[in-house]
């Protein structure tokens, strides 16, 4: 069992930055791939970014490419979402999860973390 925590949301500009920081309970967290995700009010949980288990792959939306960026240190069981130019469509609560094998794009985690929320404002 893995218990992740995120932290770093908040409300910001347009056009501001925020990191998250998503901290697992497992030393297990650094065999396995991290992602990213978010969710908007009446809308399904989309995928942002996501990591491999070294961070030597790494995968983003189209949608925050080039302003995002994930990375990991294992040492510290935590994995970080660097937010830059954020735009009101940005607005969601943002979710990391963790699975064994390969990095995906699919909600086919197996842990998740509670959410933070992440508001952006004109």
């Amino acid at each position: 069992q893995v218990q992740l925590v995120e932290s770093g949301g908040g409300l910001v500009q347009a056009g501001g930055s925020l990191r998250l920081s998503c901290t697992a309970s497992a030393r297990t967290f650094s065999t396995y791939a991290m992602g990213w995700f978010r969710q908007a009010p009446g809308k399904e949980r989309d995928f942002v970014a996501g990591i491999s288990w070294s961070g030597g792959i790494t995968y983003y939306a189209d949608s925050v490419k080039g302003r995002f960026t994930i990375s990991r240190d294992n040492a510290k069981n935590t994995g970080y979402l660097q937010m830059n130019s954020l735009k009101l469509e940005d607005t969601a609560v943002y979710y990391c999860a963790v699975k064994p094998g390969y990095l995906s794009r699919r909600p086919d985690y197996d842990y998740w973390g509670q959410g933070t929320q992440v508001t952006v404002s004109s």
